[in-house]
C-alpha cells in the first residue's frame, strides 16, 4: 500500500495476504466450515486502487461479490513473529474491499485449485487511507460497514474475527517473511453480495473513515482507468 501520512510516503510492501472465513457468520452464510487454522491466500499489489478510481468488472467474471475488511499495516520487517510481540509489527491500518469474483472462485474450490483468478484482477483490492496505529485505540472493537446505493449490505465488529489479529500476524509470519508495507486483509463479516456496473460502494470503519467506489464495467484490458 502506498499513502501519504502528513509528509512521509508509506512505503507499498510486497504482498496482500487474505484471510478467508475469519468470521463465522460469514463462513456460515457461503456454506463453509469453521477453520481450525487461518485460511490464507494471496493477491497481487497490482490489484490496489485508490477512492478516484472505479471497480472493474472484467469479461469472465458474471458475478462480482464485495467483501468490506480491516486490513493491517505492517511496519516492520519480520518472520516467526511470536503473538506477544505481534503488535510491535503494525503501523496502522486501512479499510479494505476484498472484491470476489464468485462464481470463478466456486470453480477453483471444486478442483481443489488456488482463488488466484478470483482475487487477483486489477481493480479487485481498494483501499482507503492509511490510519496511524495511535488513531485506533483497539483493533478489536472496530464497526466494518458497507452499503451498495445507499442500501447496507455489510456490518459487523473486528471482535466477532474467529483469529485476532496477532494470531495472525504469528501464523503468517511463520510461513513467510512479513516486509514493511505488506498488507493483511484481515476477513469480511457476513452480508457479501454482487454488485453491477453502475452502482456506488461505500463502506466505512465507525469514527475513522469512509470511502467510496464506483463499479463499472472493464472495456479493454488497454483501456485507461479513472
Amino acid at each position: 500500500m502506498a499513502a501519504y501520512l502528513g509528509n512521509k510516503l508509506v512505503q507499498m510492501g510486497t504482498k496482500i495476504v487474505g484471510v478467508g472465513r475469519n468470521y463465522a457468520a460469514h463462513a456460515k452464510e457461503l456454506g463453509n466450515a469453521l477453520p481450525s487454522e487461518p485460511l490464507l491466500f494471496l493477491k497481487p499489489t497490482s490489484s490496489y486502487i485508490r477512492e478516484g478510481m472505479a471497480i472493474e468488472i472484467p469479461h469472465p467474471c458474471t458475478a462480482l461479490d464485495h467483501e468490506v475488511e480491516l486490513g493491517v499495516v505492517i511496519g516492520k520487517k519480520g518472520w516467526d513473529i511470536p503473538q506477544h510481540a505481534a503488535m510491535d509489527h503494525i503501523s496502522g491500518y486501512a479499510l479494505a474491499l476484498d472484491m470476489t469474483a464468485r462464481e470463478l472462485q466456486a470453480v477453483a474450490k471444486q478442483k481443489g485449485l488456488p482463488w488466484t483468478l478470483a482475487k487477483g484482477y486489477d481493480t479487485f483490492t481498494p483501499i482507503g487511507n492509511f490510519i496511524p496505529k495511535t488513531k485506533v485505540p483497539s483493533c478489536d472493537d472496530l464497526e466494518l460497514w458497507l452499503e451498495v446505493d445507499g442500501k447496507l449490505r455489510q456490518k459487523g465488529n473486528t471482535k466477532d474475527m474467529i483469529f485476532s489479529i496477532p494470531v495472525l500476524i504469528s501464523y503468517i509470519s511463520s510461513i513467510m517473511t512479513l516486509n514493511e508495507g505488506d498488507v493483511i486483509l484481515t476477513g469480511t463479516p457476513s452480508g457479501v453480495g454482487p454488485v453491477k456496473a453502475g452502482q456506488k460502494i461505500t463502506a466505512g470503519i465507525t469514527g475513522l473513515v469512509e470511502m467510496s467506489f464506483d463499479v463499472k464495467l472493464r472495456v479493454s484490458q488497454s483501456a485507461s482507468r479513472s
